[in-house]
This record gives C-alpha cells, structure tokens and sequence, in this order.
C-alpha cells in the first residue's frame, strides 16, 4: 500500500486556545494513539492534504521527535461551515495487529450487459477491509466483464485474498440494469 510522510511537531499545551493559536499558524492539532502512550502534536495543513483529498487508502509515515511511525488516518474533523479541517486521529499501526480501514472498489473489464445499453450502477465505491498492514490491498478489484443486463454482483463474490471484508455478503457493489432506452425498446417490442 502506498505510504505518504509527514513531520509532525509536539505539542506540550492541549486546550481549545492552543489548537486556535496552532490553526492560525497554518497547522492542525493531531493526535496518534494505538500504541503505549497517546502522543499530541500539530502538522502543516498542506502537508496532509495528499492524505486527506483522495480517493485512495493509503498508509502514512509521521515522523515525530526523530522517530518515524506508520499509521492510518482514523478520523477527521472539519468546520461545518468552512470545511477548514479542525482536527486529524491517527491509529498506530503494528505488523503483527489487524486493521480495518475503507478500501476503494476498482471496476475492471467491460460489461456486456452496457454495450446492448444497459445502465451501470455502482452501490458500493468502499469496502471495509480487516488485514494486516502487509496485505492490506490498495484496490479491492471487481471485474464486470460478465455482467449481463439484471446481473448483479455482491460482496460474496469477491475472490477470497490474504484480507477480510466485513461488510454484509448480500450488498450489492455493482449491478447492470435496463436503461429506459432498452425498457422502451423492449416495450415497443412486446406490443407487436
């Protein structure tokens, strides 16, 4: 999976009037935890926002006192009125312990079901995956090429890989429907 660095400062004062001071300076107040201790300290907006406006799942790299930790992005606070980003968690990762994080749905082939018109409707754009870090896959890939109009394809039918999906079997990631082109061809042609 693709690992992103960032540096992070410590940060000795934790309150609401800190985090405002570490806001105005242009950083964001994070937290890690996961690990032993909880360590508090503030990032450079820009520097996350490779992480944070991506449709990828990616791992990231915070170097912080010296030391360099692997993590994951856990949760994010925005403004709800200015999308300025209020706060970052971060989740410690270790080899040897299972994370679950939203991986991303890549849709590969052509479906035979849209080339005779029918309509392609993706349900799920994330999947929840439980792995280790090494397994974790950048993409969970869903192949359409068999996919006729009325087909549908679920979370059961994935391959089994070195990870778990723990959304339901029985949603829907993808599905071919009729179109209303093809519904009123369709019609016309039971009239006759």
């Amino acid at each position: 999976m693709k690992t992103i660095a960032i540096s992070g400062s410590p940060r000795e004062n934790v309150g609401k009037r800190d985090a405002k001071e570490l806001r105005y300076e242009g950083k964001v107040p994070a937290v890690l935890y996961g690990g032993k201790e909880q360590a508090h300290f503030a990032v450079v907006t820009t520097e996350l926002k490779d992480a944070i406006y991506t449709p990828e799942a990616n791992f990231v790299e915070i170097t912080l006192g010296g030391k360099k930790i692997k993590a994951i992005i856990k949760e994010l606070q925005f403004h709800p009125l200015t999308d300025l980003l209020l706060h970052v968690d971060f989740l410690q990762l270790f080899d040897e312990k299972e994370i679950l994080m939203e991986i991303p749905v890549k849709l590969t082939g052509t479906s035979p079901g849209v080339k005779m018109g029918g309509k392609l409707v993706q349900k799920l754009r994330k999947l929840r995956v439980k792995a280790l870090p090494k397994n974790m896959p950048q993409t969970v890939e869903v192949s359409i090429a068999k996919l006729e109009v009325g087909n549908l394809f679920r979370v059961r039918d994935l391959q089994k890989g070195e990870y778990v999906i723990t959304n339901t079997p029985e949603d829907t990631i993808v599905s071919v429907g009729m179109s209303r082109a093809l519904k009123q061809a369709e019609q016309e042609a039971n009239k006759k």
